[in-house]
């Protein structure tokens, strides 16, 4: 049985993000890997779909949502000068 996610994995995993998207990972009971699996759907879905992953499910689909929400609510750098 992998460890359910702590206050420190998430902010490890998920950067410095708001205590109620702490607290509602934490109250789902999600594990480490259950938000690793997540944050690696958002990072590259197409190649989890190439090698035969099945579509997020259950838990970790809604971590998906939540992180996935996350990263649309980061703003974007602006271009650097060269």
């Amino acid at each position: 049985m992998t460890a359910r996610a702590t206050r420190d994995d998430i902010i490890e995993m998920l950067g410095p993000v708001d205590a109620l998207v702490i607290a509602e990972i934490i109250g789902m009971g999600a594990t480490v890997d259950e938000l690793t699996e997540a944050t690696s759907w958002i990072a590259n879905d197409e190649a989890l779909m190439n090698i035969g992953q099945p579509l997020a499910r259950g838990r970790v689909a809604r971590l998906v949502e939540i992180v996935a929400a996350l990263k649309e609510a980061e703003p974007e750098e602006p271009p650097r000068d060269r």
